[in-house]
């Protein structure tokens, strides 16, 4: 079909009864199947496999052969517009890059698009070169053979108390697997918050002490350490497995004490933070190094890291991984392990983004109170977390308040998060700190203030601080006016809200590897590849 200025395409001349060529199409991992009409909005970029990258115009209707069909419309360059059959939609999927990024569109009938993927996919035949050299390079160090499980593994699995959900099992069984054999494992356990990533690494921690090797468990804050120094304690208090922790809640003295017990090899497992990084912690035999949420340290701290990885097994575990370990993993770098099934009872937390407002506050705090639970409200500027108590004990004179932050001596800050603990607290004003670690089934609403300045990571993990009981959560994202927020953060808070179902730590790891790019990979750039067609495999393109 011709229109005077806009050249028209109807896509897939079937109608004169051509048998058409079986072709494979190119798969894009994390794009929107177009099955799924409402996952688009007009303006949003779409890719067609055979034409490139367009604009989607909407669905409207065209007469076929004397018949209305429904089609969805793409707009190439020049105002060109193709007509997509909805029975053709395998052929169109969703355009997924970096978040911001605007692809040219494509020229329809030019050369340009099949050089683009021809192109593309000789970058990834050498990104697979740059793998097999980095998996050769791996195979090549011998790593630690562990020994298959032993009767008081055996044991130690059958006495947790919960029973193991299907993917906490298989991730279990995929660890120590890797551990039996001689390549050293580089695994990430990929699950949300309270769905079992930790039983999975106390089973691989205990494989590793009963055959002598030491383990190291690395946290990014100090809360988070003492919880999982309790956590591991409380696991292995029936079996002889000595557990220490680092951090700076312990004094100088019992440091020095520790360290010296660990060189002696006198410590099964030590948990704690950066603080393990030092120069004078030193192991005696180092079997396993577990780090529970990697993207938590900065690029000094993961140099560190590399070095005190070298051969040993590596175990990693996150919510919402960085997007570049969540890419390292989905091209195969690294092996990974998903944790999706919730634990009985749990139940969606309600996500709502509202400007800031002392009534939404003061009705949230009050609603949570009068069924006996208590609240978070995260604050993440300690110059002005004075201001935000006295507007709360202002908003609700009666209610008892505590502030933690990380600048507090150890003493008090220990003593205000027990306060809490012990219900002695209704709300507990804080900044980050409370992101990681904490299990409180009795606080189930969480009141973020400016949500607008942290990234999906930071305000999933948040979110996963509440809704760990069979009680509705809820978690209000406080925002200033939509007009004062970049574009950016409008995406992360609408991913917040759109993806708030159980399980959905991974969907927004997905996202955010969208919005924020994958980054360098392999010493290579290769935003510009994924800019260029989206995310994908391109295996089983033409």
């Amino acid at each position: 079909m011709l229109e005077n200025a806009n050249l028209v395409v109807l896509v897939d001349h079937d109608i004169f009864g051509r048998k058409r060529r079986k072709r494979q199409f190119m798969k894009f991992k994390n794009a929107v199947p177009l099955h799924d009409i409402d996952a688009l909005t007009i303006g949003d970029y779409v890719v067609h496999v055979e034409h490139g990258i367009g604009r989607y115009c909407g669905l409207t209707k065209i007469a076929v052969g004397g018949m209305q069909r429904e089609v969805l419309q793409i707009e190439y360059r020049d105002g060109i517009k193709l007509f997509v059959k909805l029975e053709n939609l395998a052929s169109v999927q969703k355009y997924s890059a970096k978040d911001g990024f605007q692809p040219p569109l494509s020229k329809i009938g030019g050369k340009e698009w099949r050089e683009l993927k021809r192109k593309t996919k000789e970058s990834l035949v050498s990104i697979a070169e740059d793998l097999i050299k980095l998996y050769a390079k791996r195979r090549a160090e011998r790593g630690i053979m562990f020994s298959g499980d032993t009767p008081w593994q055996r044991e130690m699995e059958a006495s947790f108390p919960y029973e193991d959900t299907l993917d906490q099992l298989t991730a279990s069984e995929s660890v120590k697997r890797d551990m039996e054999s001689p390549t050293p494992m580089d695994r990430l356990v990929c699950g949300d918050v309270g769905y079992g990533k930790t039983e999975v690494a106390m089973r691989a921690a205990f494989k590793a002490v009963t055959d002598g090797k030491q383990v190291a468990v690395l946290v990014p804050t100090t809360i988070l350490a003492q919880q999982h120094y309790r956590n591991f304690r409380e696991r292995f208090r029936n079996w002889p497995v000595d557990v220490r922790v680092m951090s700076r809640f312990q004094s100088t003295r019992e440091q020095k004490e520790t360290l010296k017990r660990l060189s002696a090899g006198e410590v099964d497992v030590i948990v704690g933070t950066h603080r393990l990084l030092s120069k004078d912690v030193q192991f005696d035999e180092l079997g396993l190094l577990i780090i529970d949420e990697e993207h938590r340290f900065g690029v000094v701290q993961k140099e560190k890291i590399r070095s005190l990885r070298s051969n040993v097994d590596v175990l990693a575990m996150s919510a919402t991984p960085i997007p570049r370990t969540l890419h390292m993993a989905l091209m195969g770098a690294r092996d990974l392990s998903q944790i999706t099934t919730p634990p009985p009872g749990r139940q969606p937390i309600e996500t709502d983004v509202v400007p800031f407002s002392e009534k939404v506050i003061k009705e949230a705090i009050q609603h949570e109170l009068s069924r006996g639970g208590q609240v978070f409200f995260v604050h993440n500027r300690i110059q002005s977390i004075k201001q935000v108590a006295e507007m709360l004990h202002r908003l609700l004179p009666k209610i008892r308040i505590g502030v933690a932050h990380g600048q507090m001596n150890e003493h008090e800050l220990e003593q205000v998060m027990l306060d809490f603990a012990e219900q002695n607290l209704d709300v507990l004003l804080s900044t980050m700190i409370i992101e990681s670690g904490l299990d409180m089934p009795n606080v189930n609403t969480m009141i973020i203030n400016r949500a607008d300045r942290l990234g999906v990571a930071q305000l999933h993990q948040l979110r996963g601080r509440i809704g760990r009981s069979s009680r509705k959560a809820y978690a209000y994202l406080l925002v200033p006016p939509h007009f004062e927020m970049s574009r950016i953060a409008r995406s992360r808070l609408s991913a917040l809200t759109n993806f708030s179902s159980l399980g959905a730590g991974f969907q927004l790891a997905m996202r955010d590897l969208e919005i924020r790019g994958a980054g360098n990979l392999l010493g290579r750039e290769q935003s510009g590849y994924i800019n260029s067609i989206g995310f994908g495999d391109v295996s089983a393109a033409n």
